[in-house]
């Protein structure tokens, strides 16, 4: 295992738009409004280290609560966690979910090339077997083209349409994870230190001795791809680091400018402060 007295580099930022006003949500009345069928899906979407699993679980518990039932299930909208055996680079955190019941992690592969079209064919499948039997889905993760893929009803194929339309959501409530920039920065640096000391550069050579290709997770990006560059000999620690931490910072803010792009398209996203 790998431990290092690492030092994150200073990033500097170039002003941008305004941040969204928080919101106090009232977790029953979101209940209450998918009981009468006003909603079908709660997404749960924000930039990276903004706390959406966190937020999402604790979602699902206090609805669980309010309805005295096990129903509500988490959705991973989440690029690379379906990946078996990419865990620390993509955050998984399974233990976080605890009791709640989560879909779409690891069901493919380290190596595979998957795509949006096969994601939107898999959310359906979830989201239809948590319908069958009463649950409450919950869509989480910040991957913006996988959750309108999910909730936009996107026909990606006009010939050979992927999915039916009809088996998609119809009326999703949009919650966004709200931080402010500079805790958003202080969280992604201290998480990217966090993950080398938990073993991240061990968990990409074992994957690169698996045999998953150089290019493979360099193509896979962030962690994988700078991680890969390095135990490559491209670069050393420092670079990097400083490499990785500067393009999960730019990362994030291609994130939320997306997700504000939804908003500017009609979309409603109720930001809330986690």
């Amino acid at each position: 295992m790998f431990y290092f007295p690492i030092h994150m580099p200073k990033i500097k930022f170039t002003m941008t738009a305004e941040l969204p006003e928080a919101e106090e949500l009232d977790i029953r009345q979101i209940y209450n409004s998918f009981e009468n069928t006003d909603i079908d899906l709660i997404c749960i979407l924000g930039p990276t280290a903004s706390g959406k699993t966190g937020y999402a679980v604790r979602l699902a518990t206090e609805i669980n609560r309010i309805c005295g039932l096990e129903r509500a299930e988490i959705i991973s909208a989440d690029s690379r966690q379906v990946y078996r055996g990419m865990d620390i680079g993509t955050g998984k955190d399974l233990n976080e979910y605890g009791e709640i019941p989560y879909h779409l992690i690891d069901i493919r592969p380290a190596g595979d090339k998957y795509n949006v079209y096969e994601y939107q064919k898999d959310f359906v499948e979830a989201f239809q077997e948590i319908k069958k039997k009463n649950g409450i889905p919950i869509l989480c993760g910040g991957t913006g083209l996988y959750i309108e893929a999910a909730t936009c009803g996107y026909d990606f194929n006009k010939e050979n349409p992927c999915v039916d339309p009809s088996l998609l959501p119809h009326n999703t409530y949009y919650i966004g994870t709200l931080v402010s920039r500079e805790e958003r920065n202080t969280r992604i640096d201290k998480r990217l230190k966090d993950r080398i000391n938990e073993g991240l550069v061990e968990e990409v050579q074992g994957l690169l001795d698996s045999g998953v290709s150089p290019d493979t997770l360099i193509y896979y990006g962030l962690e994988y791809k700078f991680v890969t560059q390095y135990l490559m000999g491209e670069l050393n620690m420092n670079e990097m680091v400083t490499l990785l931490s500067n393009a999960i910072h730019q990362f994030a803010k291609r994130q939320m400018t997306w997700f504000r792009g939804m908003e500017r398209d009609g979309i409603v996203i109720h930001w809330t402060r986690v």
